[in-house]
């Protein structure tokens, strides 16, 4: 099977970009929210930036298969599948907050290879294929090479909910140098371009964090559940600049 990594990734890039700005045009609009069967909000803004990704990756690969937050499955090639949400942290942007991102990652063999974060309201774009790089609107991404958790900066999209699982966020926030929620994917692009150090989330979905593993490991960090485990099927998810990531695995493994 011969499947171009580079040619995979130009369109990931494009569909973000694509969608992100759709969802400008809702953004502090007032749209109208809904309420999805499982309690989380949607807007049309959500709705069109996923059918417009849907639509850019069609005219590249009509076959493939994709998963996405709002439509669901879509079965086709196994061997390349796409996972997406277009726009992660729904609530962050219903409140006007410019933190929200497009997400789009891309298994190929069931591997995590493509990774876009895209964050129209900044207009920054955090995006990486494997043995490709990472690049940061053009520019190589790195982790920071801070070594020492207290001078860490510590993210988190929930405080309350990692606080729920036990002591073992307070432990290391406790022993962290800024501890801030500027969570959902904007936590995992500040890891990837070495502006924090840490990001830990203690509920996740797959299209929450599909992008994470090669965007992460490209830039020189570590992306795993809090168990250490590699994967974006985990119900949890943490982010390390890697010269961090055995202490905070450590602690964050209790439980």
């Amino acid at each position: 099977m011969d499947i171009s990594l580079n040619d995979l990734w130009q369109v990931a890039q494009e569909a973000a970009y694509l969608a992100g700005r759709r969802t400008l045009a809702y953004f502090n609009t007032g749209t109208a929210v809904q309420t999805k069967e499982d309690q989380t909000p949607v807007t049309c803004a959500d709705r069109e930036a996923e059918a417009l990704i849907r639509k850019t990756i069609g005219r590249y690969y009509p076959d493939h298969w994709i998963i996405g937050e709002e439509e669901g499955d879509t079965p086709g090639d196994p061997n390349v599948r796409w996972i997406i949400d277009p726009i992660d942290g729904t609530k962050t942007f219903i409140h006007g907050v410019p933190l929200y991102g497009v997400l789009i990652g891309v298994e190929v063999q069931n591997k995590p290879q493509i990774g876009v974060i895209y964050l129209p309201a900044l207009d920054e774009m955090v995006t990486a294929a494997t043995g490709l790089g990472c690049r940061w609107n053009g520019r190589t991404a790195r982790v920071s090479q801070v070594d020492q958790l207290s001078e860490a900066a510590l993210m988190s999209s929930s405080i309350t909910s990692a606080q729920a699982r036990g002591g073992a966020f307070d432990e290391l926030a406790g022993q962290a140098k800024l501890v801030r929620t500027w969570g959902d994917s904007y936590g995992y692009a500040l890891v990837a371009t070495g502006r924090a150090e840490v990001m830990v989330d203690a509920a996740m979905k797959v299209w929450d964090c599909a992008p994470m593993p090669p965007i992460l490991s490209e830039a020189g960090g570590h992306f795993t559940n809090w168990q250490g485990e590699p994967t974006i099927w985990g119900h949890d998810a943490m982010a390390t600049n890697g010269k961090l990531f055995e202490q905070v695995q450590a602690l964050l493994g209790k439980k």
